[in-house]
């Protein structure tokens, strides 16, 4: 999207004197000001803004909110993007809480002070760029090597080519790299990419078969070569004939396999167990492991010749905690895929989530991001995944894995919080003087801990019995 895109601002409202005043409210933005649902279905249509300022009474019902809301639904269906405000009357917390679920993405109420809006707005279109650059980049994916890889990592990005070159050879390679990092995808893309792309692709995990079953499920067995063995099976190598064989884990491989396999990539000719008679295959073999192979082989764990035949070229996968901004490209990859897969229609992270996911140390790496993002999508309420919605920010976190000192923090200030919370009822005021900080740290503090979806709903709930000023607006959002 341009520049210019990025800075459009539709504004729907048919009180004159805010109109006026909204007009010269948002300088550095290209402002719009109509009146009306029709009109701003129009505007919408052609101007595809990036925020939305909106108020729900509009006519022909400007006493109540119908118009508004089928505006909002509207507009939210052609443009799922935008970044949607709603202008609702004092007290009117019920109906605001309402456009939220149905998408919009904050609320202010009247009468408006313009510079909380400014805040509000000026968020929202950095959150619309950061979401259309996340965007651009899972679109930029490199070529054919990537087209199950997303990432703007530039080490990833260079593993992505070096794919694309080993792809038309038939050299054996080695995926290095820890669980979960992706080692099945770069195979698979390997494979793929090649000339052997409509021959089969045959995966097995070393480490995930009884060592007594191994030697049968990779090399197959005559009928009545052991008790149970009613025929004559074909093993995966065979199976993968003309295709690719990728054995993941192939450091746990016990040594009498490991001869064999040896004996296999010399010549690419196998005996099934109880067998007699060679049979050639034309396999091409790409391997993984999560251990040092190098150490494998000097602690005699691992033959040093099949290792040298193994890994004539050896790809090294950096962890996700290394990747920079990669965590939330993906992130935003997933979401989007659980979306469609599930049916959902959440609209992306809380500004909690994102900091709670950059923060996060990811000991599974990819799959497990995958996993907690699937969880998410399948049990959040609100049109956010928060960070209490992926169980990150201190809750359910196993300690032994994340010990560096940033996520040890994390979880101190997360149960600083609820230990103020519970001592202040929960009363956002008393909980800043108890902690000693402004209340505006206090509201940053409550994303970046997940902890909009609990606390904050509760001085919301609160404040609408109360009447006690809205958190929301107080924190200059």
């Amino acid at each position: 999207m341009s520049d210019v895109a990025d800075q459009t601002l539709l504004v729907v409202e048919d009180d004159e004197g805010l109109c006026s005043q909204y007009r010269w409210a948002f300088p550095g933005y290209d402002v719009t000001v109509v009146q009306d649902r029709p009109a701003a279905l129009a505007a919408a249509a052609e101007l595809r803004p990036s925020v939305l300022v909106m108020d729900l009474g509009l006519p022909p019902d400007i006493d109540g909110v119908s118009e508004g809301f089928a505006l909002l639904e509207e507009i939210r269906r052609e443009l799922p993007r935008v970044k949607a405000i709603v202008v609702t009357g004092n007290g009117e917390r019920d109906v605001a809480l309402r456009a939220i679920g149905l998408g919009a993405y904050d609320f202010c109420e009247k009468p408006v002070t313009l510079d909380i809006l400014r805040t509000i707005v000026d968020r929202a279109f950095n959150l619309f760029r950061l979401e259309e650059e996340n965007a651009r980049l899972l679109g930029d994916r490199v070529g054919t090597a990537t087209g199950r890889l997303v990432t703007a990592d530039e080490r990833m990005l260079r593993i992505a080519r070096d794919i694309e070159k080993l792809a038309a050879t038939n050299v054996t390679v080695m995926l290095l790299g820890e669980s979960g990092t992706g080692k099945e995808v770069l195979a698979r893309s390997l494979h793929e990419m090649g000339n052997r792309a409509r021959e089969p692709f045959v995966a097995i995990n070393c480490g995930a078969i009884p060592e007594h079953l191994l030697e049968s499920e990779l090399f197959g067995h005559e009928r009545g070569a052991f008790t149970g063995a009613v025929k004559t099976t074909k093993g995966k190598i065979e199976m993968a004939h003309q295709g690719t064989l990728f054995l993941d884990e192939i450091g746990d491989l016990p040594g009498p396999l490991q001869v064999k396999l040896l004996r296999f990539l010399q010549d690419q000719m196998i005996e099934r167990v109880g067998g007699r008679t060679p049979i050639q295959v034309d396999v091409r073999v790409v391997s993984a492991t999560n251990q040092s192979p190098e150490r494998l082989a000097a602690d005699g764990r691992f033959r040093s010749d099949l290792l040298y035949r193994m890994n004539a070229v050896t790809v090294r996968i950096p962890p996700l905690r290394d990747r920079g901004g990669d965590v939330l490209i993906l992130a935003s990859y997933f979401l989007e895929r659980f979306n469609r897969e599930f049916g959902k229609s959440l609209q992306g992270f809380t500004a909690g989530a994102n900091a709670a996911i950059t923060a996060h140390g990811w000991p599974g790496n990819v799959r497990e991001l995958e996993n907690r993002i699937k969880r998410a999508v399948v049990m959040a309420e609100r049109a956010r995944i928060s960070a209490a919605d992926l169980e990150l920010g201190g809750r359910g976190e196993d300690a032994d894995l994340d010990l560096n000192l940033r996520a040890a923090r994390l979880r101190a200030e997360r149960e600083v919080l609820r230990q103020a919370h519970a001592r202040a009822n929960g009363k956002l005021s008393t909980m800043a003087k108890l902690l000693g900080i402004s209340r505006p740290t206090l509201y940053t503090l409550m994303e970046v801990h997940g902890m909009d979806t609990d606390i904050q709903r509760t001085n919301v709930l609160r404040a609408a019995s109360d009447g006690e000023p809205d958190p929301h607006m107080e924190d200059g959002q």
